[in-house]
C-alpha cells in the first residue's frame, strides 16, 4: 500500500490548507462513501480507543456550502468520535473540486484492512470508473473486452489504447493484483445471487467459498451449503459436495419426466381434432392404468 499513501499524500499535500485545524462534529457532513456498512462492534471498540487516546489521524474534510465541512475520508473515525462524547475533532481542509475527492475517499478506502473482497471489487471499479469517465457497467464491459482481446477472442481494439494504460495505471498502483486476475477473479463476485452476496459483504464467507456457492442452481440446496460454510466447513469439502451436487444437476432425466412435464404444457384445445381425440384416448388409458 505503499504507493497509495505516496500518491494521497501528493495529493493532500497539495490541496490543504496552511494548517491542520479543529472541527465541531456538528460543522461535518458525511458524503457518500465506497463503504457500505459500519460493523457496529468495531465502532465500539474505535470509541474505547478515542476516549482513551482521542482522535490519532485527522479527518480529511472540504469546504462545502453553509459553513459546513464535507468527509473525503474518515467517516468511521468521525462516527465513533460522536460515540466517544466529542464534540470537535482534528481535520484536514482540503481545497478540492468533485473528482478529486472522489478519487481520494476511494482510495483512502481501498486500503482499509477489514475491507472484504467484494467491497473491494466495488472499490476498484468506481476508481476505475472515475479515471475513465465511465460507469461502472461500462467499466465492467471494457475490461471484459480487454481480457478477451489479450486472449485472441476479440479483434483487438482498445488493447494499447490510452483508457487501458489508464487501467493498467490504476492496478499498478493499488498494487494487489493485475487487471486482467481481477477480471477472472473478482468480476464474478458482481453476479453472486443476493444471499451469497449479503454473507460475503457481511464477512461471515470468503470470496473463494462464495464463487464455489455460485455454481449450485438449486436454491435450496445452496442456502443449505451456505450454512454449511458459515458453520466451519472447509474450502475443500465444499468443493467436494459442489461437484457432487453439479454430477446430479447434469445427470440425465428419467424419460418419462420430460414426458410428464410436456403435459403439464398441453394444450389440449389447441390440438387438431384428430390428433386430440388420439392423445384424450391416451390419456384415459393411462388414467385406467394409474388407478
Amino acid at each position: 500500500m505503499s504507493a497509495i499513501r505516496a500518491y494521497l499524500k501528493g495529493l493532500v499535500e497539495e490541496a490543504k490548507r496552511p494548517a491542520s485545524s479543529v472541527a465541531l462534529l456538528s460543522e461535518l457532513v458525511p458524503r457518500p462513501q465506497p463503504r457500505r456498512r459500519f460493523d457496529e462492534a468495531s465502532l465500539q471498540a474505535l470509541a474505547e480507543s478515542i476516549r482513551a487516546q482521542g482522535v490519532l489521524e485527522p479527518l480529511l474534510v472540504r469546504p462545502v456550502e453553509g459553513g459546513k465541512y464535507e468527509i473525503i475520508a474518515g467517516e468511521r473515525r468521525y462516527r465513533a468520535a460522536g460515540m466517544a462524547g466529542l464534540k470537535e475533532v482534528p481535520v484536514v481542509v482540503l481545497e478540492v473540486e468533485e473528482k478529486a475527492a472522489s478519487a481520494i475517499a476511494l482510495m483512502e478506502n481501498l486500503q482499509r484492512e477489514d475491507l472484504n473482497p467484494y467491497e473491494e471489487t466495488i472499490g476498484v471499479l468506481d476508481l476505475l470508473a472515475l479515471e475513465l469517465g465511465k460507469s461502472r457497467d461500462e467499466v465492467v464491459r471494457f475490461l471484459h473486452r480487454m481480457r478477451n482481446e489479450k486472449g485472441g477472442k476479440a479483434t483487438p481494439n482498445v488493447g494499447g489504447s490510452p483508457e487501458a494504460q489508464k487501467v493498467e495505471e490504476v492496478f499498478r498502483l493499488l498494487g494487489r493484483m493485475t487487471w486482467d486476475s481481477f477480471v477472472k477473479h473478482r468480476l464474478p463476485l458482481l453476479r453472486l445471487p443476493e444471499d451469497l452476496k449479503e454473507a460475503l459483504e457481511g464477512g461471515a464467507i470468503p470470496y473463494t467459498a462464495a464463487l464455489e456457492l455460485k455454481k449450485v442452481k438449486d436454491d435450496g440446496l445452496r442456502k443449505a451449503l451456505l450454512e454449511e460454510v458459515k458453520a466451519g466447513l472447509s474450502l475443500r469439502d465444499l468443493k467436494a459436495r459442489v461437484r457432487e451436487a453439479l454430477r446430479r444437476e447434469e445427470a440425465p432425466k428419467p424419460w418419462y419426466k420430460e414426458v410428464v412435464a410436456r403435459l403439464s404444457r398441453l394444450d389440449l384445445e389447441a390440438l387438431p381434432p384428430k390428433k386430440r381425440r388420439l392423445v384424450e384416448e391416451k390419456l384415459r388409458e393411462l388414467e385406467a392404468v394409474l388407478l
